[in-house]
């Protein structure tokens, strides 16, 4: 009988762990603070990207963006926006949201609030050097996120920590064909996770997500989907 109340703390244990661990990385959680995860609109959608500003992709995806009429969110590493100011500015010039994916791309759940608000600062110092701007919204790296993340957002001024309800999943190696049908479920409504850069290097291969749009864009525009950015539901409530 006295192993009893060991066996129900040890399940008490496990199960704790297991809910901490499903709010540090599922994205539809709100344990932690409440995240923005879809547009509101079942006719409007988000793409966002993170990881830039990336030279080796992040000028095609302009310019693609562009042609369509669209607008994005660009969630950008500070230690990449200090190697490329000039297209951090660019992306912000040509009308797109631009969010805050910290300095270095640390895994938060972890870190105090001294730390996690020491990579929120950095790489808002880097983006409002390149572009003049403090950004208003934040993503945490791989979605991981603990209990001290939105309220050191939050503390700094900023709107929130966004989430997402579809992945294109281009951070894996492959065709485009297989980012192509990773898409297949995003619809209006959805915030679209898709990657501009490669967190591990200044320059990555990033093809197949533009490859992938050029697929995507003009299907969801002729099923009368619009595209939104972070800061045009900067008014609604979350």
């Amino acid at each position: 009988m006295e192993a009893i109340p060991v066996l129900l703390a040890t399940g008490g244990v496990c199960a704790a762990s297991g809910l901490f661990a499903w709010a540090a990385v599922a994205p539809s959680s709100q344990l932690f603070g409440r995240t923005v995860r879809q547009t509101g609109d079942p006719s409007a959608m988000a793409l966002t990207f993170d990881d830039g500003p990336n030279p080796a992709a992040t000028p095609m995806l302009l310019d693609l963006l562009d042609r369509h009429g669209v607008r994005a969110t660009f969630f950008l590493m500070g230690q990449h926006v200090r190697a490329f100011p000039a297209l951090a500015k660019e992306i912000a010039g040509r009308g797109h949201t631009i969010g805050n994916h910290t300095e270095t791309h640390r895994r938060l759940v972890f870190c105090s609030s001294a730390e996690i608000r020491s990579e929120i600062d950095r790489c808002d110092d880097a983006i409002e050097g390149a572009t003049g701007k403090k950004p208003r919204w934040m993503r945490p790296p791989f979605g991981f996120r603990g209990p001290l993340l939105d309220g050191a957002v939050r503390k700094g001024g900023g709107a929130g920590v966004v989430m997402w309800s579809a992945s294109a999943r281009d951070w894996k190696p492959g065709p485009p064909e297989r980012v192509i049908r990773s898409l297949r479920s995003a619809r209006g409504g959805d915030i679209v996770l898709l990657h501009d850069g490669d967190f591990r290097v200044l320059e990555g291969d990033r093809r197949r997500t533009v490859a992938a749009l050029e697929h995507w864009l003009p299907r969801w525009k002729d099923a009368g989907i619009r595209f939104v950015t972070l800061d045009d539901l900067q008014e609604r409530r979350y």
